[in-house]
């Protein structure tokens, strides 16, 4: 049904009427009602200044393992097998090393007999010379003879010792459970010691690696913790360790962050909110009560009689869902959260407190 004009203006031509309608003296006589809008009282909290510092999802332990001794890559662990720790990563040809451990161990072998005939010749000559049937010369010589042979022995086993750790080590074996990432050598090919042959990273030790500026540095220590975003998703995590000497080029320090919960991937990127004052008491309302215009940044505030104030605001510290503001509003003035985008200074409005969890 179309609203009813005053009396006074049914008497008035018709045009004079739409004149009025189009120059908006009518709309509060016209108007269907005060339209609804939900409010929130501003309060006072503690806030800590952040800024919000990129980071990266890294492993604590990633490793290039490399070869110890030379030889050809006979069988190289895929990219992206898992495996555990002692498991085999990468095999060397040892075909040669295993023509050493044969010489070797002949070497060994001669040099025992070695230490045995003169030991034998030792005590022989020992025995001849308690009834002066023999020069003490000789018995020195034998027993020189047979330090020397002792010796010899003892070089060999080294020898032999050495021979099979290089074999040992012809098997590339991962000293940590991790997963394969990348192959820098293939099957084929010929690796010298200290060449990589894979990548390996421990995909369950996660952490956050940042860096940040001087500034942060008396707000941050270990064990502090902080939040963060990871792929969208808000989340907590502990400081484990601040690297206490800057980057000569940047000026910035690495920060490493302990992660908690699980879900994450090495590789990601993460943003830090890092505090950089001590936390301060602000008056703060939610984001969703700031009304952003060209002429400047304003807020709603609903009086005693229902009315609709406007106030220009300053913002200062954001943290979460709530933003500081500096103007004319005390604590627990009511401020429109939602609605307010539509509304004009002084305008009517029935207004409904929030409801804690909207």
């Amino acid at each position: 049904m179309p609203p009813q004009l005053p009396p006074l203006l049914r008497t008035w031509p018709v045009a004079a009427v739409m004149s009025l309608l189009f120059a908006g003296m009518l709309r509060p006589a016209l108007a269907a009602g005060a339209p609804p809008v939900i409010v929130v009282a501003a309060e006072t909290r503690q806030m800590t200044p952040l800024i919000q510092v990129a980071g990266t999802v890294i492993s604590r332990t990633d490793s290039r393992l490399a070869a110890q001794v030379d030889g050809q890559v006979i069988w190289v662990a895929e990219v992206g097998t898992q495996l555990e720790a002692g498991a085999v990563a990468a095999r060397l040809d040892d075909v040669l090393i295993r023509d050493v451990l044969v010489e070797q161990e002949a070497q060994l072998a001669r040099e025992q007999a070695n230490v045995r005939f003169n030991k034998a010749e030792a005590q022989r000559l020992a025995k001849l010379a308690k009834d002066n049937h023999a020069a003490l010369s000789r018995l020195d010589q034998a027993q020189r003879d047979l330090s020397i042979a002792r010796s010899e022995l003892a070089a060999a086993e080294s020898r032999l010792m050495q021979a099979r750790e290089k074999q040992e080590r012809t098997t590339i074996k991962a000293p940590f459970a991790g997963v394969v990432t990348e192959q820098f050598i293939h099957q084929g090919e010929w690796a010298d010691p200290g060449t990589p042959i894979v990548r390996l990273v421990d995909t369950a030790s996660l952490e956050a690696q940042a860096w940040i500026p001087v500034t942060a540095l008396p707000y941050i220590h270990s064990g502090t913790r902080l939040g963060l975003t990871i792929a969208g998703q808000s989340a907590t995590g502990a400081v484990r360790t601040l690297v206490p000497v800057g980057d000569d080029q940047s000026r910035l320090y690495e920060l490493r962050l302990l992660l908690d919960g699980d879900g994450w991937s090495a590789g990601q990127g993460v943003r830090i909110a890092i505090p950089t004052e001590e936390s301060r008491s602000a008056l703060v309302i939610p984001r969703d009560a700031l009304v952003l215009r060209r002429d400047g940044t304003t807020v709603f505030r609903i009086l005693a009689d229902n009315t609709a104030e406007r106030i220009t605001v300053e913002t200062g510290i954001a943290e979460g869902d709530f933003i500081e503001i500096i103007g004319a509003v005390q604590p627990g003035d009511a401020i429109v959260i939602r609605g307010g985008e539509r509304l004009r200074a002084g305008q009517q409005v029935t207004p409904t407190q929030q409801v804690s969890g909207e």
